[in-house]
């Protein structure tokens, strides 16, 4: 592709408008460490702070940890991924591909066997807590001398109790309110405390399956609506932090955006799905969050985090750096 000199300048315009004063996350889902993901170079050359896998961050779909174990051989030895290892932090969840089972969740009988080849993958001590506690969620502050981001990363897999199967082209309906759950009771308490807790700048929440959209038929929030408002209250009472939601899954990217009573900004989930495959064929679903376009093509996600005027810059970034959609939100 080609550049013309006004294109340039307006790309370095862009950058240096947010000079030291943006932190800038990049994160995606659904890669295939089998198939080519083109984006490596791209995100290097943003030089983000951080890296945040939202799940599928690889293809096992075994109860076989040796197959599994190779897999995350493979994915780590992938040239610009290793590279990006090297520079920045990674932060990751794991969605039901990584996880061993298809749609999976608490009846997995190898999830903690799973579990420590993803640390392992994370390259997470072994003497860490995190090898102890069941299931992987997490969380991480990042400090500047202009404010902070705290990423909590949730896990849900490994709590998460049976679905209910749909009819037609609904694979899965949403259960009875208040039958089952999604993040298990310790793993709630530990987010009432990340959250009630947090005076940073920005709290992004990372999800691997998409929390407002639910029209659709497959795996979502949704499912449990009990959940939904669960974190919806959560929200609400973390009134010292911005919170933002990331997700994946899909294989498609869109933004979804709705308002909470009391809160007093918007709520948006920017789902980012498809580093390595999506869903080419996509062609409509109905979702009453959604703002903008789907997009059906390759692509990773940006967030640019102005930490002075409280601006976030959400970016869906094809191949060539291409942004295929943006939206901005000035949080208070």
């Amino acid at each position: 592709m080609k550049f013309t000199n006004s294109f340039i300048l307006l790309v370095a315009f862009s950058l240096s408008s947010f000079s030291q004063e943006t932190f800038t996350i990049a994160f995606g889902s659904c890669n295939n460490q089998r198939l080519n993901n083109p984006f490596w170079e791209d995100i290097l050359s943003l030089s983000p702070d951080i890296w945040i896998w939202g799940g599928d961050n690889i293809y096992a779909d075994t109860n076989n940890m040796r197959k599994m174990k190779r897999m995350y051989k493979t994915q780590k030895k992938v040239k610009g991924y290793k590279e990006l290892t090297s520079k920045i932090p990674i932060l990751a969840t794991w969605d039901d591909h990584d996880y061993g089972k298809n749609d999976g969740g608490i009846e997995f009988e190898m999830k903690d066997e799973s579990q420590q080849l993803f640390l392992d993958f994370l390259g997470v001590p072994k003497n860490s807590p995190r090898r102890k506690q069941k299931g992987v969620y997490h969380s991480k502050t990042f400090k500047t001398e202009n404010g902070s981001v705290k990423v909590v990363v949730l896990d849900t897999r490994y709590f998460r109790t049976s679905l209910t199967k749909g009819t037609n082209e609904q694979r899965f309906k949403p259960n009875k309110y208040n039958e089952g759950n999604i993040l298990g009771e310790t793993q709630w308490k530990w987010l009432n405390n990340e959250l009630i807790n947090s005076n940073a700048t920005f709290t992004i929440i990372v999800s691997s399956i998409q929390i407002l959209s639910k029209e659709h038929g497959f795996e979502k929030w949704a499912n449990f609506p009990h959940e939904v408002d669960k974190l919806f209250s959560l929200i609400q009472k973390s009134t010292n932090t911005n919170v933002i939601l990331l997700s994946g899954d899909r294989h498609i990217s869109e933004f979804s955006k709705t308002i909470i009573d009391g809160v007093k900004y918007p709520i948006i989930d920017f789902t980012s799905s498809g580093l390595t495959h999506a869903s080419s064929s996509f062609t409509s679903e109905k979702n009453n969050f959604r703002i903008g376009n789907v997009v059906n093509s390759l692509s990773y996600g940006t967030l640019l985090l102005d930490l002075k005027t409280k601006k976030v810059s959400f970016q869906m970034r094809g191949k060539n750096g291409v942004i295929l959609q943006e939206i901005n939100q000035i949080y208070p």
